[in-house]
């Protein structure tokens, strides 16, 4: 495992409790592109890039979407929805949601309620996007190298690169609930829930 920063609290911290660390460049548009220059020095087929906001990953999760890479030859890479029928959760702009074809390729992602209700009385279930990825090695390393996308740009949502340039994107569901962090309220809950899991329960 292998920690990608460009900041050097960052990198100092992870190396004081024993990390492998790289200081990547400070220019990188997104996640993806920092993790294919440290790629770029690795001999491996395929790269797993754990976001830095999923502290709570299972790593039955992580197995999951490299085995969905290995099984699906015409996708570049693969990635985890789990599945929502909470309203609060596809209204929320930071819970990202995936639509995905039959066979299992993302069709879009957004920030927006994916697939929309018309009929209002339906009930609808979204599958929500966990930010983790599995890539192949060669894939990543052109992906770097694309211009970002229009639709990339207007969500902030960098796997639309590869759904604008027409790659296959295969998505696995999994029972693991995709809780990042990326609000102060989710930092909170965290760390309530952390409180609890070492309390045995008890968050007094």
């Amino acid at each position: 495992m292998i920690i990608a920063t460009d900041d050097e609290g960052i990198f100092r911290g992870a190396r004081e409790f024993g990390a492998e660390v790289r200081m990547t460049a400070a220019t990188h548009q997104t996640g993806t592109d920092r993790i294919a220059e440290v790629a770029a020095e690795l001999d491996c087929d395929i790269v797993v890039n754990i976001q830095g906001d999923e502290a709570e990953i299972e790593p039955g999760a992580i197995d999951t979407a490299v085995d969905a890479l290995a099984r699906s030859p015409e996708a570049v890479m693969s990635t985890l929805a789990c599945r929502s029928s909470d309203p609060e959760r596809a209204a929320d702009p930071n819970a990202v949601k995936v639509v995905v074809a039959p066979d299992g390729r993302a069709l879009y992602f957004s920030r927006a309620p994916v697939p929309y209700p018309r009929d209002r009385e339906a009930p609808t279930e979204y599958l929500l996007h966990v930010g983790l990825y599995a890539y192949r090695r060669e894939f990543l390393l052109q992906y770097a190298h694309m211009p970002q996308t229009p639709l990339e740009i207007l969500e902030k949502l960098e796997q639309l690169r590869a759904i604008e340039n027409g790659y296959v994107i295969q998505v696995a569901e999994t029972d693991y609930e995709a809780l990042g962090i990326d609000t102060p309220a989710d930092y909170e809950a965290f760390v309530v829930r952390e409180r609890r899991r070492h309390n045995g329960g008890d968050t007094a």
